[in-house]
């Protein structure tokens, strides 16, 4: 066993099963600071009775164990849905005692993928990689999913192109008041770092196309996208956007120690 990445919420080591290499993410109890941050994602999610949901609501110790299980389980249970609806992400193998086995994603050697802003792009790859992440965007969306910190630090470039990964903030969609925030966030981030190659992507404007798609209940895999989209003249969504700079903030500062590192 070898640890592979260390972040603040959890360390993935790799392990052998048998005669195979997968992944392990061991989930780190996180602080009060780090909850409260939480609370906008987790907003919407079901939770097992009204007195877990009470308990969350009031913060009790009780209702910080259950919270802290149900962003622990909220990966899991993820992974496996979007498995189960085709999105390419790193196949779970089962969750015990706060320790999540799943695929360990490799490149064509066998060794740890990379990131996908460790790797140089022509235009034309970067061009098919954004039609692949954006399609994958839609078919979370279609079943309720938004990954809610999709970013170059997220993305993993395997032989058959990208993986998506971390998702203990996948955040329902129909149920979460700043579901379209962190959606459009999603689909800018990785319009910014595949623009970088092919600078015609950055006038894309998909996320409020697939969003008025979902919430007029047509939203579907295949659903035909143009890119381009009327600006939306309603009132901003302070909490979404408030939290878009936060993590905005947060992401700068991964750049800044990853490039350090």
């Amino acid at each position: 066993m070898r640890s592979l990445k260390s972040g603040k919420e959890a360390t993935v080591y790799i392990v052998r099963t048998g005669t195979q290499l997968r992944c392990a993410k061991v989930y780190r109890d996180m602080a009060q600071r780090s909850f409260q941050r939480r609370t906008v994602y987790q907003e919407g999610r079901k939770v097992r009775g009204s007195r877990q949901a009470r308990a969350m609501n009031k913060r009790t110790s009780f209702g910080r164990r259950e919270q802290e299980a149900a962003w622990k389980n909220a990966e899991v249970d993820a992974l496996y849905r979007l498995v189960a609806a085709g999105v390419r992400v790193p196949r779970p193998y089962g969750y015990f005692n706060d320790t999540l086995i799943m695929e360990l994603v490799t490149d064509a050697s066998g060794a740890p993928a990379p990131r996908l802003g460790e790797v140089d792009l022509t235009p034309e790859t970067a061009r098919e990689y954004h039609d692949f992440l954006i399609r994958q965007v839609v078919r979370m969306l279609s079943i309720g999913l938004i990954h809610g910190d999709l970013s170059e630090f997220n993305v993993l470039v395997g032989p058959e192109g990208p993986v998506i990964i971390d998702l203990p903030q996948a955040v329902d969609a129909a149920g979460n008041n700043s579901a379209f925030a962190m959606l459009e966030r999603d689909v800018n981030n990785i319009r910014g770092t595949l623009g970088r190659f092919a600078p015609e992507l950055l006038e894309t404007q998909y996320a409020r196309e697939m969003w008025a798609l979902f919430e007029q209940g047509n939203l579907v895999p295949d659903s035909p996208l143009t890119g381009v989209c009327a600006p939306d003249e309603t009132a901003a969504d302070a909490a979404g956007v408030l939290l878009v700079i936060e993590d905005a903030r947060e992401e700068a500062l991964q750049k800044a120690l990853a490039a350090e590192g």
